[in-house]
């Protein structure tokens, strides 16, 4: 049996407005069953979660891994599409409670499975260090927040250089070139499931890319110094994308999730994306890609007024990535501090119990593919 495919995605971002979570579109809400794990630091919720992910992906079956923006060791979920299944890490922040309880949503709470005791020994530890992981995540949190108005003077002055005329007709003619082969569909609203596609990790800026578009035949990527300004190119897609009635996923930016970076089109096995800042990515990754449409913004700016603001401009990128840097490092601080936290729960844990535990939901899983003709 051939090996399923993985995709990563983050369902929540570090950002300027503080952790931002896109947990709603894991799964649909009628889906099969959505396991809602519980339980504090370190008592297995995410080893719960892998472990099922790579025994779907060896029996075959397309598994999504939603990774952890804030440890990049760590999936906050994992979800087999084609039976409707979903496990999702139900703590802060992302907290999840049941929907539909019973119905589709079903509990698993792993603090079941360890010594109360021996976690009341270290309580006063406990409550310190929870305390000093919130004020860490506070202050990167501040830290991306003044990366974002430094972004907005950078884009103002490229807004002040650019000619609109060229992004429109750039806007047109991508939206013109992707639905020219595909029928306008009205017979349902359009599906738009919203993720990110990059985070702010302690590692520092972290994408997965190459999964995300591993079905991407042609790519239309957006290149320049002002791609900010692109942002409005990828919402107006989006926009005509769902008004044709096509289905599409939606990656939102990581410093500011109401922006938009990145719409795949599946089933025309399109995507239209921007340079993302941050991260380094070649399309060259992608073994199924066909054909990429370069659109470089650069050709639409004049020169002499980026000349006029050199200057500002060279200090404020600085600043951008000075301020970024460090939020990076508080996020990095926060994730050793949790680590510590989690010493005080990995003694009191019931490992053994919580892997039959585990294996239980694997085997209800594989049941509801049997019962989906997904087997």
């Amino acid at each position: 049996m051939a090996q399923g495919r993985l995709k990563k995605v983050f369902p929540g971002g570090n950002t300027c407005q503080g952790f931002f979570s896109y947990y709603d579109h894991i799964i649909e809400p009628n889906a099969t069953r959505i396991f809602v794990i519980k339980g504090g630091p370190g008592v297995g919720k995410s080893t719960f979660m892998c472990h099922i992910g790579e025994k779907m992906l060896q029996l075959g079956y397309d598994v999504e891994y939603h990774c952890c923006s804030s440890d990049n060791g760590s999936l906050d979920g994992v979800c087999i599409p084609s039976i409707g299944v979903a496990l999702l890490d139900g703590t802060a922040p992302h907290v999840v409670d049941p929907k539909h309880p019973g119905a589709v949503d079903t509990i698993i709470h792993l603090g079941d499975y360890w010594n109360e005791d021996l976690i009341i020994k270290n309580k006063d530890a406990i409550l310190k260090s929870n305390a000093r992981v919130g004020k860490l995540f506070k202050i990167a949190y501040h830290q991306l927040a003044g990366a974002r108005v430094i972004q907005d003077e950078l884009t103002a002055y490229y807004r002040e250089a650019v000619n609109m005329a060229g992004i429109n007709k750039i806007t047109l003619d991508i939206i013109d070139d992707v639905l020219d082969d595909a029928p306008a569909q009205f017979a349902r609203e359009a599906k738009v499931r919203r993720l990110f596609a990059s985070a702010f990790t302690p590692k520092g800026p972290c994408h997965h890319l190459d999964t995300v578009l591993q079905e991407v035949k042609k790519l239309y990527l957006i290149t320049g110094d002002c791609t900010a300004l692109a942002y409005g190119i990828l919402g107006k897609v989006a926009d005509h994308v769902y008004m044709n009635g096509l289905d599409s996923e939606v990656f939102h930016s990581t410093l500011e999730p109401a922006e938009v970076d990145l719409v795949v089109i599946p089933d025309l096995e399109i995507a239209v994306m921007k340079e993302i800042p941050f991260i380094q990515f070649t399309p060259q990754q992608l073994v199924n890609l066909k054909k990429v449409k370069l659109y470089n913004l650069n050709k639409h700016l004049n020169s002499s007024i980026l000349e006029l603001y050199g200057d500002e401009i060279t200090y404020a990128r600085e600043r951008l990535h000075s301020a970024v840097h460090r939020a990076v490092d508080y996020i990095a601080a926060a994730k050793a501090e949790h680590d510590v936290m989690e010493t005080y729960y990995i003694p009191a844990m019931n490992f053994e119990a919580i892997n039959v535990r585990r294996d239980d939901v694997l085997a209800q899983i594989l049941k509801y593919a049997e019962e989906s003709g997904n087997e």
